[in-house]
């Protein structure tokens, strides 16, 4: 299994944006076989960082989700909102191992 860690810089006005578009994703990345954990909004701390985490069998699944997702037209309208919205500054995307027990 691997995990993606996704690490967003997003404007702070724009909050209600990113949430929009966060809950665009979860079911997309689901809908290609991954596991979406949730995306972790700004409470106390820093008001312009946001996470999220999701999880495939492989990298090679996440390879093939990521390929596909090019051509899917829910993605691309995520892909979009998020341009329209300006609500994503900058992101960052690491992948991790989890163990468990």
């Amino acid at each position: 299994m691997i995990t993606c860690y996704l690490r967003y810089v997003i404007d702070p006005y724009r909050l209600e944006e990113f949430e929009t578009y966060a809950r665009m994703w979860i079911p997309l990345v689901e809908k290609f076989g991954g596991k979406h954990h949730g995306y972790f909004l700004p409470s106390e701390g820093a008001n312009n960082i946001a996470l999220a985490l999701f999880s495939f069998p492989s990298f090679a699944a996440y390879e093939t989700y990521r390929v596909d997702s090019m051509k899917d037209s829910e993605c691309q309208a995520a892909f979009h909102y998020a341009a329209q919205t300006r609500c994503i500054v900058s992101y960052e995307r690491s992948f991790f191992r989890p163990v468990l027990s």
